[in-house]
């Protein structure tokens, strides 16, 4: 057990060692662990105090006194008794649950380090001991296999909490075992859990009457279902609600007020994002902070991060504890200024989108994802409080389009349907809504919401969202090769912009947008200049999503002239700005374009390759080519080169290779970097389908040899040659003797 290893080593450089974590992560059973396989290293013996059921702080010094088989009876002071009698021993002292009793247990464990040198300490507590020396060890909840992958019985048993529950389930139900039918419910049921050891062997108990998806269906209440255990155990741990409620009471009044109200928090959180929906109602905002380090001190909150960007999250089972001591009057306050938070935030990051930090925006805001689904949540849910969120998930537009074109859209179309009133917000959100349908290839739905976007513009008289709401329109156009229609919106689209001094990623991609359109349509000089401003304009504000966006285009636009290297160049830096931003979309068109250069320059192998990594890229967003018939055209004339060249097996072989590879990976090869991967290799001979002496053939027709000449070299007759050729250009799917030199070629063969 690597936990065991690790406490162990800790020991070895810490004289004292405090095991801390919410109560059942199972620090009393670590503890008792590593005291069993430790107990040949100390002559004197390893020594265990339980302190849990102590209540009176003088009892202490008598308490561990008792433990280590001290009788004396004189009037002596217990602590000099302690002291003296540990002075010359080599032994470990496990003080098993010390939360209850800190300052007293840190007093005593100081003095007694100082005066035995050959003294280890080992402690368990909710809260650190805060003495000097100490080395605190947070246990973390048992190991669970990630989410989106369902484990099998074998694989499952490589993770502690599934290991567990099998041992405790079997306890309960003769015979039971993780197998392949059970166990993907199983996981489900840990990670729900928090992989918490005690709420485990609390739900193992319940086998006896219900079933793992049963319950799993009646978690929601799980204070109320995880209520019998070990009557043996100590009543802490007896039931969940016990073992959480024990370290309730060790809070102090701030420490709950401030859990109850994080509780609203569904996932990671900052100490800003705290000291903004705790404070008020008798909580001063410097106390929050105070509040935090309380709770993480007694690992109610589990803190990530350095101090700079430090984030906290509560494990779900402390939360809905949390969410419990909320009246649902305060839970509501709670919640509201929960909301009002994310959408100042929300509000904040769409204003700087345009300049130099839109990476660390869209970090963020990958992290706050939990956060932002509540509080649209709380406004779709609210009466009164839909058009607010409109107003949100309007704001969030840049984020749904780079990194959730489905949440996104989902949400839009959700607050849409709440707010049907005409309103900026909604005509906001409708320009947002119709982007994201374009991108899905939805382009019907997209010009009914856009055409209405326009008609509400027009009322509120708001030129910026008209130049939104006409740019969409004119992509719509475009991907349904209605190409004069699309370059008229995108100019109405540059006007309204210009009226209104827009400023933006938006008014500056609608110029390469424009670009490439007239670039179709036969102006390529302006096309090119459109392309060239929109990268000018974002670079001079630091900006790079749009300007990712205005080198494709480039590279579209050098497509169209057939000039190959600045295609290439132009890809392959837009690529480089995609990948920072994490944005999928883009990169998935950056390989795919890369795959076109590639068959145009009959670099069949890796062209294959790439159109294989872009086949998965496109599977995984769920999107493919985003429904631009011209595009498809394209790619399906360079993979039929490619495929040509090649020939059918080598081709699917290279293609396939190519759909292994992660985003990572694909990224490394196409900037020609190390990828971590086994790199692109032709078919091995083994696997290939021709016959020794069909390979020799293949080497003649290589060489430029006739049949005739052929039939010569190897003393066979004409007709037996032509008839190895035919049936070379049969198994490999060729139609050329060029394409079997090729194929001979790619392979390596000599």
């Amino acid at each position: 057990m690597e936990a065991t290893v690790d406490v162990k080593r800790a020991l070895g450089s810490s004289r004292l060692v405090t095991l801390t974590g919410v109560g059942g992560t199972g620090k009393s059973r670590l503890a008792l662990h590593v005291a069993w396989e430790l107990r040949r290293a100390f002559a004197d013996g390893v020594w265990l105090v339980g302190l849990a059921a102590l209540r009176d702080p003088a009892l202490l010094r008598d308490t561990v006194a008792s433990a280590l088989g001290l009788t004396d009876r004189s009037n002596r002071d217990p602590e000099t008794v302690l002291v003296n009698y540990v002075a010359e021993k080599r032994l470990l002292l496990v003080l098993d649950n010390c939360e209850h009793l800190l300052d007293d247990s840190a007093h005593l464990v100081a003095r007694l380090l100082r005066a035995a040198p050959g003294l280890r300490v080992l402690a368990t507590s909710r809260a650190p001991l805060d003495i000097t020396g100490e080395y605190v060890w947070q246990v973390p909840p048992l190991s669970l296999p990630p989410e989106g992958s369902p484990p099998s019985a074998d694989c499952g048993r490589r993770y502690e909490a599934l290991e567990l529950f099998e041992q405790r389930a079997a306890d309960v139900v003769s015979g039971f075992a993780l197998t392949d039918d059970n166990t993907a419910a199983v996981a489900r049921l840990c990670r729900r859990l928090d992989g918490l050891p005690l709420a485990i062997e609390l739900a193992a108990v319940q086998l006896r009457t219900l079933s793992v998806e049963q319950i799993l269906e009646r978690l929601q209440d799980r204070f109320q279902l995880l209520a019998h255990g070990d009557r043996a155990a100590p009543a802490r741990h007896q039931t969940l609600r016990a073992a959480i409620e024990w370290s309730f009471e060790l809070c102090t009044e701030l420490e709950r007020t401030v859990w109850a109200r994080l509780s609203v928090f569904p996932g990671e959180f900052d100490m800003t994002a705290a000291e903004d929906v705790c404070v008020g109602e008798g909580v001063l905002v410097e106390e929050v902070f105070t509040g935090v380090a309380g709770l993480v001190d007694k690992s109610l909150l589990i803190k990530r991060g350095e101090t700079q960007g430090a984030r906290y999250r509560m494990l779900e089972t402390i939360r809905q504890y949390g969410r419990e001591q909320l009246s649902k009057e305060k839970e509501e306050t709670v919640r509201r200024r929960h909301r009002d938070y994310y959408l100042r935030l929300a509000e904040r990051a769409e204003a700087d989108w345009f300049g130099p930090d839109q990476a660390q925006w869209l970090e963020r805001f990958h992290a706050e994802q939990p956060n932002v689904r509540v509080a649209l949540e709380f406004c779709l849910t609210r009466p009164g409080q839909a058009r607010t969120g409109l107003r949100m998930a309007g704001a969030l537009y840049w984020y749904w389009i780079v990194r959730a074109v489905r949440d996104g859209r989902w949400w839009l179309e959700q607050a849409l349907a709440c707010d049907t009133e005409p309103s900026p917000e909604r005509a906001n959100a409708l320009w947002g809504v119709g982007y994201l349908a374009v991108i899905q290839g939805d382009t019907a739905y997209a010009l009914v919401v856009l055409s209405e976007c326009v008609d509400l513009a027009r009322v509120f008289d708001d030129e910026i969202t008209l130049g939104h709401a006409q740019q969409f329109l004119g992509l719509a156009r475009w991907f349904a090769d209605e190409l004069p229609a699309a370059a008229a919106a995108y100019e109405q689209a540059v006007a309204h912009y210009r009226n209104a001094g827009a400023q933006g990623s938006l008014p500056a991609v609608v110029l390469c947008c424009l670009g490439t359109v007239v670039g179709m349509l036969g102006d390529s000089e302006r096309g090119v200049a459109l392309c060239q401003e929109c990268v000018t304009d974002c670079q001079a504000n630091g900006e790079r999503w749009g300007r990712s966006w205005g080198l494709w285009h480039l590279a579209l636009a050098h497509w169209l002239q057939r000039d190959l290297p600045q295609v290439t160049a132009y890809a392959t830096e837009a690529l480089r700005l995609k990948h920072a931003l994490h944005d999928h979309l883009g990169i998935s068109w950056c390989v795919e374009m890369l795959g076109w250069v590639a068959a145009a320059e009959e670099d069949a192998q890796r062209a294959a390759v790439l159109f294989g990594m872009a086949d998965t890229l496109w599977e995984q967003i769920g999107e493919w080519l985003t429904g631009w018939a011209t595009a498809r055209e394209w790619s399906s004339q360079c993979q039929t080169k490619a495929r040509d060249i090649l020939g059918s097996r080598v081709y699917e072989a290279a293609l396939q290779q190519g759909k292994r590879f992660t985003l990572e990976e694909t990224v490394a090869y196409v900037l020609g970097e190390q990828p971590h991967t086994e790199p692109v290799a032709p078919v091995a001979a083994s696997e290939l389908p021709l016959t020794r002496r069909e390979r020799e053939v293949a080497k003649l027709v290589a060489q430029g040899m006739s049949n005739k000449d052929i039939a010569v070299t190897l003393m066979v007759a004409r007709r037996t040659a032509e008839s190895h050729v035919e049936h070379i250009l049969t198994k490999l799917g060729f139609t050329s003797r060029t394409q079997i030199a090729a194929w001979f070629t790619e392979q390596g063969f000599r």
